[in-house]
């Protein structure tokens, strides 16, 4: 199995154009989610394939647009500099067009089983091991906080004892926040931050993105109403410029023009008042569940 570094272009080549071969599917996922390995020039990557064919209705995005948010938000992630999301793309596979991403290797179990042309349609064997979570963001006791680590959520848990939703006050966790307000992500779960191999933290799962309605749900609030630094206004001017250009076609090819504009909008709104927003009050702010 290949070594290369996620940001050796020869993976985004490897991506776009290798065979894939599917070993097994991702069972804690929504939509059909399946794992495997990309081949070509004697370089081969594990992967994770979703088929557009695999992608569960929603009532407030339409039908078959997940697998181009989730590459919409890759490149976005690229243009800005925050890169936070591994290289992804948009081909056809075994089952049809979908989102190809490079496999985040964390060194955890992955809970998989071995799929067939049904399963996307149906239920799959319980012969599975479970995916770990993010070691950035936790579920703990209120005495048992990591000394330096940002709280989100105060609850019960099912037995009725007090828990607290935290995470890590970590440089490259803010990176990921930012992100997560500039693409309006709608589903930054626990399960979707992953620390690589490579020590840098990524971001996976990214089709409930880039909608024109606020609908920003995330566990990562740790640094709401902290000023923007120097450093994450960076990459908002250089992606806002980027958008003028032809990159904002680009990104057009995998989104609606409201869409792309809404966009523009919030990039605007963070470079003229640099802070991280406060939830909007209109809706859950944090998804469910957060793992």
């Amino acid at each position: 199995m290949s070594d290369l570094d996620l940001r050796d272009p020869a993976v985004h080549t490897v991506l776009a154009n290798g065979r894939i071969d599917i070993t097994g599917r991702l069972v804690d996922a929504s939509n059909a989610t399946l794992f495997g390995t990309v081949s070509a020039d004697g370089v081969e990557m594990r992967c994770v394939y979703k088929p557009v064919r695999g992608e569960r209705p929603l009532w407030d995005f339409p039908d078959g647009t997940l697998a181009g948010r989730e590459v919409a938000s890759y490149l976005i992630s690229e243009a800005s500099g925050l890169r936070v999301v591994p290289p992804t793309c948009l081909r056809d596979g075994p089952f049809g067009p979908g989102m190809v991403q490079a496999w985040v290797s964390a060194g955890d179990d992955t809970a998989i089983s071995d799929p067939d042309d049904d399963d996307l349609d149906g239920d799959l064997d319980e012969d599975t091991i479970t995916l770990a979570a993010a070691s950035l963001v936790e579920l703990c006791e209120p005495t048992d906080v990591p000394d330096g680590w940002l709280p989100v959520l105060r609850a019960r848990d099912g037995g009725g004892a007090p828990v607290v939703l935290v995470h890590a006050n970590d440089p490259q966790l803010r990176r990921m926040a930012l992100f997560d307000v500039v693409v309006n992500n709608a589903d930054r779960k626990g399960g979707h931050v992953l620390v690589g191999g490579d020590e840098r933290v990524y971001g996976v799962d990214h089709g409930l993105t880039l909608h024109t309605e606020d609908k920003l749900r995330t566990v990562l609030w740790g640094w709401v109403g902290d000023e923007l630094r120097q450093d994450l206004i960076e990459p908002l001017k250089t992606l806002r410029r980027k958008l003028s250009g032809d990159f904002g076609d680009e990104i057009g090819e995998h989104v609606t023009r409201r869409e792309v504009a809404a966009l523009r909008s919030r990039i605007d709104r963070l470079i003229d008042e640099p802070r991280f927003p406060e939830p909007n009050g209109y809706g859950p702010a944090i998804p469910w569940p957060a793992f």
